[in-house]
């Protein structure tokens, strides 16, 4: 499947990461880790990550740890930062919002 490979730049990575505080630019990715109520919530968040992924064939390295998931983005075959990424952040964002909002207190 084909799509624009074109890098963010400068300034619209500087948007991203002010429009959205929890994530950091690093190591050439951009990254963030939350901190799940539960483990179980935890892995709900990856599964439904995992899935937001799939569909967009566009895949973050995932660290999991007790409640603590991490997910770090960039398009490996772009050579950086592309609009996938903040795209699949945002969306990753939104899923942990659902998931944290459904978890019994």
């Amino acid at each position: 499947m084909a799509y624009d490979r074109t890098l963010l730049t400068a300034e619209a990575l500087q948007t991203f990461l002010t429009q959205h505080p929890g994530w950091k630019h690093e190591g050439g990715m951009i990254r963030r880790t939350y901190e799940a109520p539960t483990f179980l919530a935890g892995i709900a968040f990856v599964n439904k990550v995992a899935q937001a992924a799939e569909a967009a064939d566009h895949h973050p390295d995932i660290d999991i740890r007790w409640r603590k998931v991490t997910l770090a983005l960039v398009t490996h075959d772009a050579g950086g930062l592309t609009w996938r990424d903040t795209k699949l952040a945002e969306a990753a964002d939104g899923l942990f919002a659902e998931v944290t909002a459904s978890t019994p207190a």
